[in-house]
């Protein structure tokens, strides 16, 4: 199970985008899309300072190290909760996971195991320091409970070399298109196998001419 695009972009739209290493309100070097140490490398903290020379290239390495993270965080949701989501569901969860790592001891993986939904969409706002949070568990909790999905462009914000987000307004900001297409993977390049020898009468067709004779031998 994957998250919607809807899911995908609610995500983004509340990490929001740095395209340099900064630190977050816990003061913990972060990158891009809410990319930790913890998530896997690259490690922020040893990142080049700043904002990135390329614009566009520091977006797409962000959207990148998100992809590689996101996959993490689904599969930590699929293993706690034991039992069947809804895509609207499975999205708030993943969400919630991939700003808490919380997923396997939070009261709301069991209270949803225990199929009990109305306790579980409940126990997101257990998550609720600190206080800047409480808007984004509301969110998580409504999309959980109704599949209500915020929308809306995604900002990316710009950080200076101390690792300061300056929050006063975005520097750019993307549409659904841009970013989906950004959340996307590239297709996996599939070459077609050719033949290790030229195509001459000392390729394939000395070998098609050695066949018919073999055929002519045997008959």
């Amino acid at each position: 199970m994957h998250m919607t695009d809807r899911g995908l972009l609610a995500l983004v739209r509340h990490e929001g985008i740095v395209p340099g290493p900064y630190l977050d309100v816990k003061q913990v070097w972060t990158f891009g899309i809410g990319h930790t140490a913890a998530a896997g490398p690259p490690d922020p903290a040893t990142m080049a300072r700043g904002m990135p020379p390329d614009l566009d290239a520091g977006i797409r390495e962000a959207f990148r190290v998100f992809r590689a993270d996101l996959a993490r965080y689904e599969a930590a949701v699929l293993r706690a909760v034991k039992v069947p989501l809804a895509p609207h569901e499975f999205d708030a969860l993943v969400s919630f996971h991939y700003n808490t790592g919380g997923i396997a001891k939070a009261a709301l993986t069991r209270h949803l195991n225990a199929g009990n939904r109305v306790a579980a969409a409940n126990a997101f706002l257990n998550w609720r320091r600190p206080a800047a949070i409480i808007p984004r568990r509301e969110a998580e909790r409504d999309l959980f409970r109704h599949g209500r999905y915020p929308g809306g462009t995604i900002p990316v914000w710009s950080v200076d070399r101390t690792g300061r987000v300056d929050f006063s307004r975005p520097i750019r900001r993307l549409t659904e298109d841009e970013a989906l297409a950004l959340l996307r993977r590239p297709p996996t390049p599939w070459p077609p196998v050719l033949d290790p020898e030229p195509a001459t009468p000392t390729g394939w067709l000395a070998r098609l001419a050695a066949f018919f004779a073999t055929l002519i031998r045997r008959t």
